[in-house]
């Protein structure tokens, strides 16, 4: 039976544009709500007319904002007229004299106060606060909240995603393993995955750590490739997950490749980082601070490579996929958002890998060069 006569990448790469489409065509109301602004109805012609883009381009700003950032529910898709929201809510954890669990839906996507154990919560620019029952925020003279803020424990959607993530490299990865163990060809997914292993080994792992010592760091870099790749991919599904466009994620990634790097590194390393080898004495004592800057600067420069491109991805989509509802022409706006969008998408596909591999072959860089053996002459 034929599906189709168009060849199957064609329909896979229009299926990839037209995916963001339909978590953007459900605004979540919550957020415009609090961003857009509102157009009334006593003004005049004139001012609906000019109002009405505005007002359009603030529904937008709103829908980044909130897709961007992370959420205590997972909102599929939202009703604006009825003001109903489809998805479901987490549970929300907070330490404020004594542990308080409840769900987010107590909330109501940030339109109402939460009363627990006669304390009272509310949501504003997704971060929770302590309040009074009226729902009262307070602010600085730059218009900052300066309510206190309970200890945030609660399961997030970025959380939900990377327990989601992590149970799926789990099965994949004990699926390869007990295929291992029938023959030395793996069977079923265990046949894409070995590859993808087998390329990391041979092209990251051991070039970079060296022949002797790379199997020690494998299961790390294996981890962080699929775990950061899986994350990647997932954030370009119509789910609004957007986990490493989230800079506390990233930070906490190259804290990982940080902290191996320098409880792995030898002597050699250290000695090259605080008495420079082979060099006068006052250029040592003025080449430490700079080595040691060095050592900070690396999981820097890892941590916001990765943020800042995943970031610009989903917002650059974003962004074109909006023509289509902030022009004024349907007719032309939709086949060049169309288009556009299909070209960037299939771009953040390859992102999606290649930010993976970037990550994966820096750490394994800063990693090889902690753990090499330096042969130095101090002599010259």
């Amino acid at each position: 039976m034929v599906i189709s006569r168009k060849p199957l990448h064609v329909i896979a790469a229009i299926a990839i544009a037209i995916l963001p489409l339909f978590s953007f065509a459900n605004v979540s109301n919550d957020s415009v709500k609090k961003e857009s602004h509102e157009v009334h109805a006593t003004a005049d012609a004139h001012h609906e007319v000019t109002a009405e883009p505005q007002d359009k381009k603030a529904k937008v700003d709103a829908y980044i904002q909130h897709h961007l950032q992370d959420s205590y529910d997972f909102t599929f898709f939202s009703d604006e007229k009825e003001g109903k929201h489809y998805g479901f809510s987490l549970p929300v954890i907070l330490i404020d004299n004594g542990l308080k669990i409840f769900s987010s839906s107590k909330f109501h996507h940030g339109e109402t106060v939460a009363e627990v154990d006669g304390n009272y919560y509310k949501l504003y620019h997704g971060k929770i606060y302590k309040t009074d029952a009226a729902g009262t925020i307070n602010y600085d003279e730059h218009h900052h909240p300066t309510n206190a803020k309970p200890l945030d424990f609660s399961i997030t959607k970025n959380v939900v995603s990377m327990l989601f993530a992590s149970a799926l490299l789990l099965l994949m990865f004990v699926g390869l393993a007990k295929s291992y163990k029938k023959g030395p060809i793996p069977t079923g997914f265990g046949r894409v995955l070995e590859p993808l292993i087998l390329f990391i080994r041979d092209e990251i792992a051991i070039p970079n750590i060296g022949e002797k010592k790379y199997r020690k760091f494998m299961g790390y870099l294996l981890t962080v490739f699929f775990l950061i790749w899986l994350l990647n991919l997932l954030g370009m599904t119509p789910l609004g997950i957007n986990v490493t466009g989230n800079i506390a994620v990233t930070i906490c990634l190259a804290l990982f490749t940080y902290i191996i790097t320098q409880f792995s590194a030898n002597k050699d390393y250290w000695m090259h980082i605080f008495w420079m080898p082979g060099v006068p004495v006052p250029m040592k004592i003025i080449l430490m601070p700079i080595e040691i800057l060095g050592t900070l600067t690396k999981p820097f420069a890892l941590l916001i490579r990765l943020f800042a491109n995943i970031t610009a991805g989903h917002v650059v989509i974003m962004s074109l996929i909006a023509m289509i509802f902030v022009g004024k022409n349907l007719a032309a706006d939709l086949p060049i958002s169309l288009g556009l969008t299909l070209f960037i998408s299939i771009i953040e596909v390859l992102v999606a890998f290649l930010q993976a591999f970037i990550f994966t072959m820096l750490s394994s860089l800063f990693i090889g060069m902690a753990v090499q053996d330096h042969h130095h002459d101090d002599h010259h």
